[in-house]
């Protein structure tokens, strides 16, 4: 069995008053070239709005200038390659990192994936970070540990788990017990998303964000929505969450930030509407 993910199921997401910015963490978002930063400024906004205390978008040098003039409480930071990354990572304070949105299938990605993990921080790994080992999915999952969230689309986790997918396809695997499977073969947590967002952890715990009925929220079939859900589950490793209860808190949110806005939602418009439902909350 799954349990639903509910308002009283949620974690602490308040903030006391005597903590300061390191209190809640700083979160490390990766971006690739020039062109193709949008997802990671969207994974960074998500972030920075979920509570994270501080937010840096990494990227190569050459995409420095097109992220810092659109930005502004984000830092930004050049990073070029592996040795870039590492670097930053020499920096304790930084205790979670988003890898995927926008960084490209190139070889390069694979080895920033590499140097991330080795690290043991928080970690979200999303679309290209997931699909640039498609062809070697087992190399990704020898890499990964328990403070690791893979979010997954449908496509995507049928690049990582293609037999599960399959017997998905011809009724023999719920996706609930795909996704379980899915989380003890990685290793770590895998939230695999869609309007059911099926979560497990390797241990076989398992949640459901149902974005159904009262809670239907379609207007989150938008390009870059995946994105902000990223960054927000990093914001919450930043903060302290241990992966599953990240993930769970990360998928409710972001559920109830497309219902608080409703028709005509954009990616843009998720992270502002977090300010309205911590409200709501009572926080």
């Amino acid at each position: 069995m799954a349990r639903e993910i509910t308002r009283e199921t949620l974690p602490d997401l308040g903030k006391r008053p005597e903590h300061h910015k390191y209190d809640h963490g700083h979160a490390l978002i990766v971006g690739g070239p020039p062109g193709q930063g949008g997802a990671a400024r969207l994974a960074a906004r998500g972030a920075l709005r979920v509570g994270a205390g501080l937010v840096t978008l990494g990227c190569p040098m050459r995409a420095v200038t097109e992220n810092a003039v659109q930005l502004n409480a984000i830092m930004v930071r050049g990073l070029d390659g592996t040795h870039g990354l590492a670097e930053a990572l020499e920096d304790t304070r930084i205790n979670a990192l988003c890898l995927g949105p926008g960084v490209g299938l190139g070889p390069a990605t694979g080895e920033l994936v590499k140097v991330a993990l080795r690290t043991q921080r928080g970690t979200v790994l999303d679309a290209d970070a997931l699909s640039r080992f498609q062809r070697a999915p087992e190399a990704l999952f020898e890499m990964l540990h328990d403070r690791v969230v893979l979010t997954p689309h449908g496509g995507e986790f049928a690049r990582l788990f293609p037999d599960l997918s399959a017997q998905m396809k011809d009724g023999t695997l719920s996706k609930i017990d795909a996704c379980r499977a899915a989380a003890a073969r990685a290793g770590c947590v895998v939230l695999y998303k869609g309007a059911d967002t099926v979560i497990a952890s390797p241990e076989g715990i398992c949640a459901v964000n149902a974005a159904v009925r009262e809670r239907a929220a379609p207007w989150l079939a938008t390009g870059g929505a995946g994105d902000v859900l990223a960054g927000i589950i990093c914001g919450l490793l930043a903060r302290g969450m241990a992966a599953m209860a990240a993930a769970e808190a990360g998928a409710w949110l972001h559920v109830e930030a497309a219902r608080a806005f409703g028709p005509g939602l954009i990616a843009e418009d998720l992270p502002e509407m977090l300010p309205q439902v911590f409200r709501d909350l009572g926080l």
